[in-house]
């Protein structure tokens, strides 16, 4: 099951554990039952406070397992085998379930633990996905502080008559006591936000009082973090408002074109540019979403931007780095079968379509690249194309033509999301050449037609390009004095990771320029005081 060399870095990690933890495996005699029991059997031989326990009497989805403190009783439960990507999401568990410290704030920790009721979480996944370990490991922390928090991990790859019954056809997915509580990456503080009714207003209030900044960065991406970098170096006073920290990055699966990088994950890379921008005294203020930005001379002397929670933060200078979307089709039916059938990561929910016909909506490299992924998965892709000819790259091309079970049609606009009231189960698409309207039936949807800047909110504020990108000049200034911008929300003609970097160290050069030339106003508590 595990290998020598992740055996003895696990056993390295358990030598961190402080109390007692249970594991309980409930199996019967098929296969995925034996190796789950092999693999709790491994884990159990590596340190004396780990035991296994023998509760068959238990009614459980088999196989599965179930991580217990024996200090506090709390219970995380796996339907499945926790390998692949929610491997460190076990690992954490055992942890966190023995007594180790949470990388969390305190503030978190005591509002979870202050919970009142009771709160049993589903979430379904699949290993491939690198999406839902944030969200399993978010539930999993709150069920290991507060004994009545339960949360299962359930793989759908693995309990697929679940899957159906339930209309699980995007990961991650959750449930809260039996109703369907979110869709897709959700942060601990968004669960929190939505389960404590008081919380949003008490955030917002505490944001409202934060003292004004010389350089605030709204967007955590690639341009936002290395934005905040350049600005803490200069020394000055640097904060990051985000809805979430990555962006799209974390939906990217393969990155291979990061110089002296040659091959890396979008999970990962956020974790190490986090973990950079912490280095550094850098507020970090996460799931926010800003909704308008005032300009300094409208609001005594500094740029206010304000927030969807209602909080409003002030700065010397801002620098926009909110990045882009998934395009979606807009068509009818897409927003109604959106987790239903429709969906825009492959990756993540690819392995729910098992056996299953669908089709792939765009022909260029990510579309191709999509359609190359999930036909290993599948029983047939049809790929949709616009244009009269693919635009992928010609080595992507050939792959995929040379798979049996990838229909390439193009001169294709599709039409139409057909559903059944609960699932997908067709389109409609219109043959361009000869103006003849055509129906697919298909169980799932991936659409694959590029990005979207995330400007909408700056339409009546700051100039933005016929495409709505944020229009910059050199040094990253956009048509507001003191507010910058950088990566693929902007004009800059690349959406590229490392371009993005770029840009935003470029734009945090240029807004530390414009602040030392600038005279300095008087701070929020100044005016207050006067």
């Amino acid at each position: 099951m595990l290998d020598a060399n992740v055996l003895n870095q696990l056993k390295n990690y358990l030598q961190s554990l402080k109390t007692p933890v249970e594991l309980v495996a409930f199996t019967d005699e098929s296969k995925k039952s034996q190796e789950l029991k092999t693999l709790v059997e491994q884990i159990a031989e590596l340190s004396p406070l780990v035991t296994l326990v023998d509760e068959s009497d238990k009614q459980e989805r088999t196989p599965s397992m179930l991580v217990r403190s024996k200090a506090s009783q709390t219970e995380i439960r796996f339907a499945g085998i926790p390998l692949g990507h929610e491997f460190t999401s076990l690992v954490l568990a055992l942890l966190h379930s023995g007594g180790h410290p949470m990388k969390i704030d305190a503030d978190l920790i005591e509002q979870v633990r202050q919970l009142d009721g009771h709160y049993h979480f589903e979430t379904f996944v699949s290993l491939s996905c690198q999406n839902c370990p944030d969200v399993v490991q978010a539930l999993n922390m709150m069920a290991a502080i507060n004994p009545n928090i339960t949360h299962t991990m359930v793989d759908g790859a693995l309990f697929q008559e679940e899957v159906d019954q339930r209309s699980v056809m995007a990961v991650p997915m959750t449930f809260l006591n039996g109703e369907k509580f979110s869709q897709g990456r959700i942060s601990l503080s968004e669960i929190l936000t939505r389960v404590d009714s008081n919380a949003s207003e008490r955030q917002a209030e505490a944001l409202n009082q934060k003292d004004d900044f010389d350089l605030l960065v709204v967007g955590g991406g690639p341009a936002g973090a290395a934005a905040a970098i350049y600005g803490a170096r200069k020394g000055i006073r640097t904060g990051v408002v985000a809805d979430r920290f990555g962006g799209q990055v974390l939906d990217t699966v393969g990155i291979e074109n990061f110089i002296s990088v040659k091959a890396t994950e979008g999970p990962k890379l956020v974790a190490s540019l986090e973990e950079h921008v912490r280095d550094y005294d850098v507020d970090i203020i996460n799931n926010q979403k800003a909704d308008g930005i005032v300009a300094a001379e409208e609001v005594g002397g500094l740029v206010q931007v304000s927030l969807e929670s209602g909080a409003t933060l002030r700065s010397r200078s801002v620098l926009l780095a909110t990045g882009a979307r998934w395009r979606e089709m807009n068509v009818p039916g897409e927003q109604e079968y959106r987790g239903r059938g429709v969906a825009y990561c492959p990756h993540c929910d690819g392995p729910l379509f098992k056996g299953k016909r669908v089709a792939v909506i765009g022909g260029g490299n990510s579309g191709i690249e999509a359609a190359i992924d999930l036909a290993g998965i599948v029983e047939h892709v049809t790929v949709l194309e616009f244009d009269t000819k693919l635009r992928a790259d010609e080595v992507l091309q050939a792959k995929a033509r040379s798979m049996g079970n990838i229909d390439i049609i193009t001169e294709a606009l599709t039409t139409e999301v057909l559903g059944d009231g609960n699932k997908v189960t067709g389109l409609n698409y219109t043959d361009r050449a000869t103006d003849e309207a055509k129906t697919i039936e298909l169980a799932g949807i991936f659409v694959q037609i590029g990005l979207v800047p995330n400007a909408e909110f700056l339409k009546d504020s700051l100039e933005l390009s016929p495409r709505g990108e944020v229009v910059i000049g050199p040094q990253g200034e956009t048509s507001m004095p003191g507010v910058f911008a950088a990566g693929d929300v902007t004009t800059a003609p690349y959406k590229q990771i490392i371009i993005a970097m770029g840009s935003g160290a470029n734009a945090a050069l240029g807004a530390f320029d414009y602040l030392i030339r600038t005279p300095e106003p008087k701070s929020q508590k100044e005016e207050l005081a006067a």
